[in-house]
């Protein structure tokens, strides 16, 4: 696993970051693969280790401040990510937002999302329904590389 760390910690950065703004000077999480203009990353979270954000690298606040051929890129690698997660994960469901009201720097959330994860079928920023399954979450987390693999692949990044 640390041979890969050296490609995934290599964050290129906006060129024209905005000031204060944590994702124009931050990865946001474990860079999966870069992609012209997005990242992808998988969020530290331990309750949805399968939690994955497309990060737009230029400062934008909304998709609607892009041009159409990027906004059709953004929704094509959306549907690339949550095809992978449910190719190789094979989740209840897949949960996708872009909410932007703390960070109103423009990233996608793709979330798998399982009948027995805590929150289920709540939003993962909802109440919890029930204790975290540590067994199911453990062996969710063993395919995780995998997963970041065949996604880096399949939207035609890194490796």
């Amino acid at each position: 696993m640390q041979a890969e760390a050296s490609w995934r910690d290599d964050f290129e950065a906006a060129q024209h970051p905005v000031a204060g703004c944590p994702l124009c000077h931050h990865p946001g999480g474990w860079i999966v693969t870069q992609l012209p203009g997005w990242r992808v990353i998988r969020v530290d979270d331990a309750a949805f280790p399968a939690f994955y954000r497309l990060v737009r690298r230029e400062h934008a606040c909304e998709m609607s401040d892009l041009e159409p051929a990027e906004q059709q890129r953004c929704l094509a690698w959306l549907m690339t990510i949550e095809g992978v997660l449910r190719r190789e994960l094979a989740p209840t469901k897949i949960n996708l937002a872009s909410l932007g009201n703390v960070v109103p720097h423009l990233h996608w959330h793709v979330i798998a999302r399982f009948e027995w994860d805590s929150h289920f079928p709540q939003p993962v920023w909802g109440a919890a329904q029930r204790g975290v399954e540590a067994a199911a979450l453990g062996r969710l987390r063993e395919r995780l590389p995998a997963v970041d693999r065949a996604m880096a692949l399949a939207l035609g990044g890194w490796p």
